[in-house]
């Protein structure tokens, strides 16, 4: 592959919460039982440099800053590529869609899902609707905005409560789940207090979390299935992937919760979960790469939770996990993200 300029685009959030750190790793012990200094971790995006930089390519970084000056900038930064792992604009990460459009108007090649897979993902409802219509299993559900219920299916508790278009866990607690009418009504009032947001209603489906990674266009590979192991939370505790789970490391819920590829699945099983996720992939548009979340209940079904388009790349993220259990390197997997562009661009 000719070498490419590839220019590396991240936001900076200017209102809300800050963007994640990377997670911590504990230095490993020398023999005299000291931990031994080690770097810190890295963001993915410091990552992807150094793998594209092991590729041959110019790496660089271009930050959206929520100022038009940033975009500006992005028209003239003369990439051959951009690596987009935007998830906002101006602190509004509804906006991540409007980069991709504003990349398509520049006539720049850029990694991941375009604007309709980004818009489509990120509305949980239009989502279900569209598994729905694809025959994809997914937890009945209602929405519900300030007294208005704009759909509902017959649903039967306990549900689980979130808004409609936040990601990242964000509005996801142990009080999201709830098992009374009383508990529904406050729930919903507070994410349309908290967020000004429809709240999405749906089945609470109790069951194992899988995680499947997708890479690839026409001839999509599905990785090896990774499942988050939510069975040592704190007995009492809804089995869900909060942001405590997720992202409060000194938290208990974060210390006993962990991903690792999935075991203990046979192969009708392992098919079933992997058509369901390609399906999904598919039916959203996503593109280059993805991760489908799903639940396996206890009867088998598999249902699929929501659809991740530009998933995060993190060298302790699920999809790298799913990679390395394929085959791939992190600068392999980059690799191949490139070139899926690349291919698709020409």
């Amino acid at each position: 592959m000719a070498n490419l300029k590839v220019t590396i685009l991240h936001d900076v959030w200017e209102e809300g919460p800050p963007e994640p750190e990377p997670q911590p790793v504990k230095a490993p012990r020398g023999k005299d039982g000291k931990r031994r200094k080690k770097k810190d971790p890295m963001h993915d995006r410091e990552e992807i440099f150094e793998a594209l930089t092991k590729l041959g390519h110019e790496p660089s970084y271009h930050a959206l800053d929520g100022k038009n000056q940033s975009l500006l900038a992005l028209a003239r930064c003369g990439a051959d590529l951009v690596f987009n792992l935007t998830e906002s604009y101006a602190g509004d990460d509804t906006m991540d869609k409007n980069i991709a459009a504003y990349l398509e108007l520049l006539h720049i090649p850029y990694t991941g899902s375009g604007p309709q897979a980004l818009y489509l993902a990120q509305d949980k409802s239009i989502a279900k609707k569209i598994f729905d219509f694809h025959k994809i299993k997914t937890p009945n559900f209602a929405i519900s905005y300030k007294g208005l219920t704009e759909h509902a299916h017959d649903i039967a508790f306990p549900l689980i409560v979130k808004p409609v278009s936040e990601d990242g866990s964000i509005g996801i607690d142990n009080s999201s789940v709830v098992d009374s009418v009383k508990d529904l009504m406050e729930r919903i009032h507070y994410i349309h207090e908290e967020f000004d947001s429809p709240a999405l209603i749906e089945e609470y489906i109790e069951g194992r979390e899988i995680y499947a990674a997708i890479l690839g266009n026409e001839n999509a590979e599905v990785l090896p299935l990774i499942e988050l192991d939510l069975s040592r939370l704190p007995k009492g505790t809804p089995r869900i992937a909060g942001q405590d789970v997720k992202f409060d490391y000194e938290t208990e819920a974060y210390k006993v919760t962990k991903s690792a590829p999935a075991v203990d699945l046979d192969e009708e099983t392992t098919t079933k979960l992997q058509d369901t996720a390609l399906a999904a992939y598919r039916a959203l548009k996503l593109r280059d790469y993805g991760r489908i979340d799903m639940r396996l209940s206890k009867k088998g079904e598999v249902y699929v939770i929501e659809a991740n388009p530009n998933p995060w790349l993190s060298s302790a993220a699920e999809f790298t996990m799913a990679a390395r259990k394929a085959g791939y390197s992190y600068t392999d997997m980059i690799d191949k993200i490139v070139e899926l562009t690349r291919t698709r661009c020409v």
